[in-house]
């Protein structure tokens, strides 16, 4: 571990990893980082939610350059095997080397953001560094909340660029990311008798790829929400159908991967909905034969139901899902291939006398982001729900233009021969926070190579480590002056 290049950038991440530092319980780290700049006479402060900003002057011939900030967070993920005795609140995080990557034994590594942290405490530390004047921020209850980016305010830090160094591949430079608010409808239901001589059945859909609600949702994966509610849709324009009970899906961020609903129809419609289940299966499977090699959608004969939800509730229920919009609604027009606009029908949810449908809209676009939202609104507002909206956080629209990005890709063609790639995605970072409070800040995010984060899995690999130091060092280098 001694061995491991760039010393002092290793030595410090050595640090780190020995202050627990769960989210929403950094206090040590905020003590460790007040101890940092005390040792070596930097002026140190905090804001009333805990982020800190630790600053350095310039070296000598900088000082009229613009003043830089970088950026990470203080708290990790803790996650940890099943039978690793590890306590996130008391132990220093146990960390060994696998050939090229940096792992720990059995819970996640902490490089998410602490390798990010790292760097800047060694701008920070280090007296062979040309830069200008400086500002270290470190942010709080970014994995859960992004509390610390909500809470700042603006003033906290006054540089002109920032840089942002918790991003996972090496070679990419992020210079966007998508904003996102939830949307929430409720219907409220009474219970029905089903009458006799009605049959009841499970309708399924299982066995889909789901993923990341920003990451993937322009990859044609289906959504199992959708599925279900498509097939009953068309149930229901060709005979009397009884739903009492219809779930789906979990997380906002997550394309549902399951589905199911109970329904009751006359006994003498039970074999036409067998045949048109198996057309309809046959026609989606061709519809997503690429991506959902295990698609299946399946009905079963269940426990006669005797109470079902009211006819007029169900009806504009499966209505509204047939019509609320999922997935990609518009892509960015200022870099290829950057979803802009879309929005994921996330959970459907059963409880006493309701049914509670959440639904995730994302954009870089500040007002396409409300307006998709204002969409969804609509269409369940006219369905008869309650609706409503959080309060969301904001997207970073890419900005081509910037000054800092020209700066940082003409370093990287410097010093490593080639392009680095230039990216926005389709996700939330802390940035979109500070572009909505700081609107003039250039910013671009990049940092050494991670897989695995937020699992016991993580692991960093060692010689991007190197290559992120090297291109910071030469970036800072060739700030321009004010």
């Amino acid at each position: 571990m001694s061995e491991l290049q760039p010393k002092k950038v290793f030595d410090i991440f050595k640090q780190i990893n020995a202050v627990p530092r769960p989210s929403k319980h950094e206090e040590k780290m905020i003590e460790f980082l007040r101890q940092f700049a005390a040792e070596r006479n930097l002026p140190f402060k905090t804001d009333e939610c805990g982020n800190v900003i630790i600053s350095k002057e310039a070296t000598p011939g900088m000082e009229k350059r613009a003043k830089v900030v970088m950026q990470g967070h203080m708290d990790m993920v803790c996650e940890k095997n099943g039978d690793v005795d590890f306590d996130f609140y008391h132990d220093a995080i146990q960390t060994y080397v696998d050939g090229e990557w940096m792992k720990a034994k059995g819970t996640t590594l902490g490089a998410d953001c602490g390798i990010g942290d790292a760097l800047a405490l060694a701008i920070l530390d280090a007296d062979d560094v040309e830069h200008g004047p400086i500002e270290c921020l470190f942010t709080r209850d970014e994995e859960t909340g992004l509390t610390g980016a909500f809470e700042m305010k603006p003033g906290f830090m006054t540089g002109k660029y920032l840089i942002n160094l918790d991003s996972e591949d090496e070679g990419e430079i992020f210079v966007g990311c998508a904003g996102g608010v939830n949307t929430t409808a409720t219907f409220h239901y009474s219970k029905v008798d089903v009458p006799q001589g009605y049959f009841s059945m499970k309708v399924s859909v299982t066995g889909l790829q789901g993923g990341h609600s920003g990451d993937d949702i322009n990859k044609n994966r289906a959504n199992a929400n959708k599925l279900l509610a498509r097939f009953l849709y068309l149930e229901m324009q060709k005979m009397d159908v009884f739903v009492s009970e219809i779930q789906g899906g979990n997380l906002h961020n997550a394309i549902p991967r399951e589905a199911s609903a109970i329904i009751s129809v006359s006994t003498d419609c039970k074999e036409t909905v067998k045949v048109d289940l198996n057309i309809f299966a046959a026609d989606v499977e061709t519809e997503f034969s690429v991506t959902e090699k295990n698609l299946a959608i399946n009905v079963t004969s269940t426990t006669p139901q005797t109470q079902a939800i009211d006819k007029q509730t169900a009806c504009n229920l499966v209505f509204a899902l047939q019509a609320a919009h999922n997935g990609v609604l518009a892509m960015s027009q200022d870099i290829e291939g950057l979803v802009e606009t879309s929005s994921n029908l996330a959970s459907i949810k059963m409880r006493d006398n309701e049914i509670v449908v959440l639904t995730s809209q994302r954009s870089s676009i500040g007002s396409a982001r409300d307006n998709m939202a204002n969409t969804i609104q609509a269409v369940f507002r006219l369905a008869g729900a309650e609706v409503v909206s959080n309060d969301g956080y904001p997207g970073w629209k890419p900005n081509p233009d910037s000054e800092l990005l020209k700066i940082a890709v003409n370093s990287y063609k410097s010093l490593f021969g080639k392009e680095p790639k230039v990216k926005a995605i389709h996700a939330g970072l802390e940035c979109g926070l500070f572009s909505e409070k700081y609107p003039g800040l250039d910013m671009v995010s990049f940092g050494p190579t991670l897989r695995g984060v937020h699992s016991p899995d993580e692991k960093l690999l060692i010689p991007t480590v190197q290559m992120v130091w090297d291109h910071l060092i030469d970036i800072l280098k060739n700030i321009p002056e004010e």
